[in-house]
């Protein structure tokens, strides 16, 4: 969708939307190519053993017309859910195609789910039809009878009682299928949120959302398409990181994506893995990106194709995004949105629209601001509210099922995505925090990214989480959760040599005045720290 030009003022200035009358996601992704170019490669699913398999993109259609047939066959009609647990797998992107070529919404569901996550989104969304592997029946086995709605189930490890086989399904199907008509506005796709505060909501997009991520997603990847691309995320499909940053935009401008159903990240196998597979375009969420660290001198030891990496999901850091350009000679790319608006602000090194500690500029296409509490923009430099201006093809359509939380979610026209920033002269948007994690000590207001990005510079810590915990003189002091690196001991010589480092380099209110050493810090599915579980742990008095 991006017009070539050689710098961003340019691109911007030329951009503007032209949505058609009617749009399916499954028309773009998988239609056009199979007809236009049918032996084209669509997905290299790499197996446990490390062997590969093919699927064009005229393959992949077929086997998504198949499932279209079989959905309707099952019952299945427009507006019904169909959800999807499953890793990544060629049959995630069969399902998804199927379902919105027969006007279905689909409702992706992360392997890594418990028993009562899963219960929740199943019988919130009334999901009809879910598409799973062994795995996940062992989970719905548990759960099944609370959930009286779903119909169908389906797993791609074959039919046991009460469940079909997805290849079986396939094969008694025609592969011949016509994709609804619908419309941009036409509901495609629910993705829940991680549910860092409350119960998750169902984060309900039409079919425009890909349309919508588009520019964001060819900037961030340095005009993703070219002679030779090649794409590979380790972030779950599931999650809209992964579906939207990822695998939806990389078909539907024809380059291949690489899939691996991983079950846990490993960083030396994640270098192996982009040098066998010759990846040239990654997504990798800023967490997996700060585990890469841990790999000595991966830039020497391992031959690389990259020419692009985008982040996104939470605030990379000044040190991981120097790290990464010292070790590679090229900078990741850094934007923001939210499952509600994403892609809104990027990064294109390739334009030289690249600073570090910064999310990134508006995405042509996005009119972002930083607003203050009656949704008024405010002058550079000053704190606030990230908003995004409606209507844009990214937004989300609505809540499911919840109208107040969707008028909550505005001020006005400016969507309010509950994290503070402030936008520097140059147009740049640096991140603060999230509404709920800004700690108030002593008067002052202080980010917890920032904290946190100075602690990992330490050479003992691995990760770490900085919250507000309660206290009667300040209001809130900073507290430090900490994962040490391996080799690492524990220890109040330890403890003393963090304050200091972190009073040194940022102030004496930001030091913190706790540290507790920890296994492992509570995360999303998607990878983003849950600080409101260690603030109340913090309260409770631990």
């Amino acid at each position: 969708m991006l017009q070539p030009a050689s710098d961003y003022d340019t691109l911007k200035a030329r951009f503007r939307w032209a949505l058609p009358d009617t749009y399916n996601m499954a028309g773009a992704i998988s239609d056009g190519w199979a007809s236009r170019d049918p032996d084209r490669l669509a997905i290299r699913h790499v197996l446990a053993d490390g062997s590969c398999q093919d699927w064009s993109h005229a393959a992949l259609n077929r086997a998504a017309n198949r499932f279209a047939n079989a959905l309707q066959g099952c019952g299945i009609a427009p507006g019904d859910r169909v959800a999807l647990l499953l890793p990544q797998l060629p049959q995630t992107a069969i399902t998804h195609l199927a379902a919105y070529k027969t006007g279905a919404i689909a409702v992706p569901l992360a392997s890594l789910f418990g028993l009562e996550a899963l219960r929740y989104r199943l019988a919130d969304s009334g999901a009809r039809a879910l598409v799973t592997d062994a795995a996940g029946l062992q989970k719905l086995a548990m759960i099944r009878d609370e959930l009286p709605g779903l119909e169908v189930v389906v797993s791609v490890d074959g039919p046991q009682a009460g469940v079909a086989g997805f290849d079986a399904l396939l094969s008694a199907a025609s592969d011949r299928f016509e994709t609804l008509a619908t419309t941009p506005d036409d509901p495609a796709l629910m993705i829940y949120t991680s549910g860092t505060t409350g119960q998750p909501k169902g984060v309900l997009h039409g079919h425009r959302v890909l349309l919508g991520h588009m520019p964001g997603i060819e900037l961030s990847q340095n005009f993703l398409g070219r002679d030779g691309d090649m794409f590979w995320t380790p972030a779950d499909w599931a999650w809209a990181g992964g579906l939207l940053n990822a695998l939806f935009p990389a078909l539907a401008l024809g380059v291949p994506v690489v899939c691996h159903a991983a079950r846990k990240f490993d960083p030396e196998f994640a270098f192996r893995f982009l040098e066998s597979q010759r990846i040239r375009n990654a997504f990798i969420p800023p967490t997996a990106l700060k585990m890469l660290r841990s790999v000595e001198t991966p830039g020497s030891r391992f031959k690389l194709d990259l020419r692009s990496v985008g982040s996104a999901g939470e605030a990379l850091g000044t040190e991981t995004y120097d790290w990464f350009l010292e070790e590679f000679d090229f900078p990741v790319n850094e934007f923001y949105g939210q499952t509600e608006c994403n892609a809104v602000l990027g990064s294109a090194s390739e334009l030289g629209v690249s600073r570090s500690g910064a999310i990134g500029k508006a995405t042509p296409g996005h009119d972002v601001a930083i607003i203050d509490g009656d949704g008024r923009p405010l002058p550079p430099e000053s704190l606030g509210q990230i908003a995004i201006r409606r209507p844009d093809p990214v937004m989300f359509l609505e809540y499911w099922n919840k109208p107040e939380a969707t008028a909550e979610k505005f001020v006005g026209d400016w969507m309010i995505t509950g994290d503070q920033g402030l936008m520097d002269e140059d147009g740049y948007v640096h991140f603060v925090g999230r509404d709920d994690d800004i700690i108030t000590s002593a008067s002052y207001r202080i980010g917890p990214g920032e904290i946190e990005d100075c602690l990992l510079r330490h050479p003992a810590i691995a990760l770490a989480a900085a919250i507000g915990k309660p206290d009667p003189l300040r209001t809130e002091i900073v507290k430090a959760y900490v994962v040490l690196n391996p080799g690492q001991s524990a220890g109040t010589d330890l403890e003393n040599d963090i304050r200091a480092f972190v009073r040194e380099r940022l102030s004496a209110h930001e030091y913190p005045r706790e540290i507790e050493f920890v296994d492992t810090l509570p995360m999303t599915t998607t990878g983003k720290i849950i600080r409101r579980k260690l603030r109340e742990q913090a309260s409770a008095g631990g």
